[in-house]
């Protein structure tokens, strides 16, 4: 479909969308004491300025991934980058909290319709077994390795300009990549079918309303009314949600995608590592803030050896999978994230030098997470039909997304809980509220690792076997 274009600018192209829309994942995270300074925002509510954007983003991403299905996907593209510059615009004007929120939730929204047209483009771009790999290799390198940026970026407007030129700066780079759309990425196909709608409102508000529990099980303790109702309808409405999608013709999420032991493993996968990963960009800086005393900006600095150990494992990873294979790769990673994050739990305290203790840490941290992201994209797009290829697209980034807000809001929960205070902790209660949950991050990744055992280790030894026999 692209071959009389260059490949390696549409690839440009689709790596920018994808980042700026992860970038503001996290960009808000060492800007959120000054958000809540001028915003007059209470501690409760600055955590929704994340999980206002998140939510959305990951639960309306199937279906933006069946709009692109249905109405062309450069169409879509060009929607999400249109609407998301206007909600970036309207957030950093924002006058009130509830502006803010507002408008990061449509930020959201406009980010699901970006992300999976982006990566259904790059699917259907690239389908050289070589190429393929070297081009999902910078994607999960770039869909990682942002929230670190984000990190960086933050905590340099927070501390030398304002959290709002964060906001601002998605304006001029979105303006730019619709032009670049327009004039690199052809017209692709649209086909005729219906919107599953009700789906799509019941993952939403089933997802937020879970992820409201967990933050008022946080606040207000485990046996509170509005902790329990708010848990209770998050899972009867994710299990209606299931129950639609098992009826409805033209679902968002055709569970046929699940009929393959691999992508099965693959979804959940990613999920579990997410859950535990993200939450580390979250935590560690509020350590290194609140307890080592750095500033919004060196906060984000400090997270350089994971995103340049990330990076590096880019130019790695097409060699060590063509030779060990994406399994025995991806095993390798979570080991090496799970190592590192287990040890920076125990390290984590009042007395610990960043360097060289948790530099080394955080790169060890960086290169398993590069090691182990690839392979989980590429598995969960493996022997995808064509009619399904935005679903599946959709739907890795739907574990990535909502990995990210559970695994925060579940630790959130752990951090509260660690810390036994009403008042304002010390340096001493934070240092072991942050250790106890770092430690929860490491959990997370441990099970993302018993998941791929379970699922993915089985599913390749019988394409192995056959392997062998065939030659």
């Amino acid at each position: 479909m692209f071959m009389h274009q260059s490949k390696w600018i549409i690839l440009t192209i689709i790596i920018a969308c994808q980042l700026i829309v992860v970038l503001d994942a996290s960009i808000m995270v060492t800007a959120v004491p000054q958000i809540g300074h001028s915003l007059h925002m209470t501690a409760t509510s600055l955590t929704w300025v994340h999980n206002g954007y998140i939510l959305p983003f990951g639960g309306f991403l199937l279906l933006g991934a069946r709009a692109g299905d249905l109405l062309g996907r450069r169409r879509m593209l060009s929607v999400g980058i249109g609407l998301f510059s206007l909600a970036s615009m309207l957030a950093g004007l924002a006058p009130t909290a509830e502006f803010l929120l507002v408008s990061r939730a449509f930020q959201g929204f406009a980010a699901a319709l970006t992300t999976p047209a982006a990566l259904a483009l790059l699917s259907a771009s690239f389908v050289e077994a070589k190429e393929r790999s070297r081009a999902i290799a910078v994607y999960s390198a770039v869909s990682a390795g942002g929230g670190s940026i984000g990190l960086i970026l933050g905590g340099f407007f927070t501390d030398f300009i304002s959290w709002r030129v964060g906001m601002f700066i998605n304006v001029p780079i979105g303006i730019a990549l619709l032009y670049l759309v327009q004039r690199f990425i052809q017209k692709t196909d649209t086909r005729t079918g219906r919107f599953d709608l009700w789906g799509a409102v019941t993952s939403v508000i089933g997802m937020t309303a879970l992820v409201y529990g967990f933050i008022q099980a946080a606040d207000q303790g485990w046996g509170k009314p509005e902790t329990l109702i708010s848990l209770a309808a998050g899972i009867v409405l994710l299990a209606v949600f299931v129950l639609i999608e098992a009826r409805t013709k033209e679902p968002i999420i055709p569970l046929r995608l699940f009929a393959s032991r691999q992508r099965t493993g693959a979804y959940l996968g990613r999920f579990l590592l997410l859950c535990g990963n993200f939450s580390l960009f979250f935590f560690i800086p509020q350590f290194l803030q609140n307890v080592l005393d750095f500033s919004s900006f060196e906060a984000g600095l400090a997270f350089l050896p994971f995103n340049g150990a990330m990076f590096g494992m880019l130019y790695l990873m097409p060699r060590l999978v063509h030779r060990f294979g994406n399994i025995k790769v991806l095993i390798a990673g979570l080991l090496l994230a799970i190592i590192g994050t287990a040890w920076m739990s125990q390290i984590v305290s009042i007395h610990v030098q960043f360097f060289p203790q948790m530099f080394i840490l955080l790169a060890i941290m960086g290169i398993g997470t590069g090691m182990a992201l690839q392979p989980f994209t590429s598995l969960g797009l493996s022997d995808v039909d064509s009619r399904d290829t935005g679903a599946a697209s959709g739907l890795i980034n739907v574990a990535h997304q909502s990995g990210s807000s559970l695994g925060l809001a579940v630790l959130i929960t752990v951090f509260d809980a660690a810390i036994r205070t009403t008042g304002q902790p010390s340096k001493l209660q934070f240092a072991h509220a942050i250790s106890d949950s770092i430690l929860g991050s490491a959990v997370f990744i441990t099970s993302a690792l018993v998941a791929t055992l379970f699922y993915l280790l089985p599913a390749h030894q019988p394409a192995r076997k056959q392997s062998l026999i065939d030659s």
